[in-house]
């Protein structure tokens, strides 16, 4: 009986120490799937982005096709040493599609940008020159954008405000031909292929006026007057005093 009871009491021990530790089990588990089920998302994401990195890689300048579009930007200054003002003078500018276009079924939109002369790109990383396009930070002032109309064959013009935050440098003008995804597929640009023809010179706005000038040299020189003042009179109470 002894017996009997001891195995019975052990199988129950048993049963009560599976049954309690289930529960840790099971908590276990549900959290090893869900670190599991975290983690693929993390590569599936990771997967995306490098993809979408990958396709952007692929898209080189040298693989547009060049001169498909003929632009000019004409300055509302023109001559030797003229230094457009930015915030005030303006850039009249004209293009179309060049007739040996080949890529023209693909045309989406044009995109036209304010570019760096290689001259203003010097000792300065953050104006270079990539050939992969999403690098490329030779044009980063956009000027307009605008939806291509095939139906339209002549040259069009508009004109353009050189933007008040535009550093001082030297300029061309580029536009980008863009398919319906967003692609650069072609380009052309005010310059020659070694960009040292037709370029023009911005000046930035320092921030001051001629007014705000004049007020400061004013100001200094009344701080200059009073403070002669304020000398000539200490001088003259302490002559006064010694004379007592």
């Amino acid at each position: 009986m002894c017996t009997l009871h001891l195995i019975k009491h052990k199988s129950q021990s048993k049963a009560y120490s599976s049954s309690s530790h289930k529960p840790f089990f099971h908590i276990q588990i549900q959290e090893s799937m869900a670190i599991k089920k975290l983690l693929f998302a993390s590569l599936l994401i990771c997967s995306m982005i490098q993809s979408s990195h990958g396709a952007t890689k692929e898209r080189l300048f040298t693989d547009l096709e060049k001169g498909a579009l003929e632009i000019t930007a004409t300055p509302s200054r023109t001559g030797e040493g003229v230094v457009l003002a930015a915030g005030i003078d303006k850039l009249s500018i004209t293009w179309k599609v060049s007739s040996t276009a080949t890529k023209e079924p693909e045309f989406k939109t044009i995109k036209v940008k304010l570019c760096y002369a290689p001259i203003s790109q010097v000792d300065r990383p953050w104006r270079k020159t990539e050939n992969e396009l999403f690098k490329d930070k030779s044009c980063p002032h956009k000027i307009s954008s605008f939806s291509y109309d095939p139906t339209v064959k002549t040259a069009q013009s508009f004109d353009y405000t050189l933007e008040r935050d535009i550093p001082t440098g030297t300029y061309y003008v580029r536009a980008y031909a863009v398919d319906a995804k967003d692609h650069e597929v072609a380009f052309g640009q005010s310059t020659n292929a070694d960009k040292t023809t037709n370029l023009f010179s911005v000046q930035a706005i320092s921030g001051r006026h001629k007014s705000l000038d004049i007020a400061s040299v004013c100001f200094s020189v009344f701080s200059v007057v009073a403070l002669l003042v304020f000398f000539v009179n200490e001088k003259r109470k302490a002559k006064i005093e010694q004379s007592k």
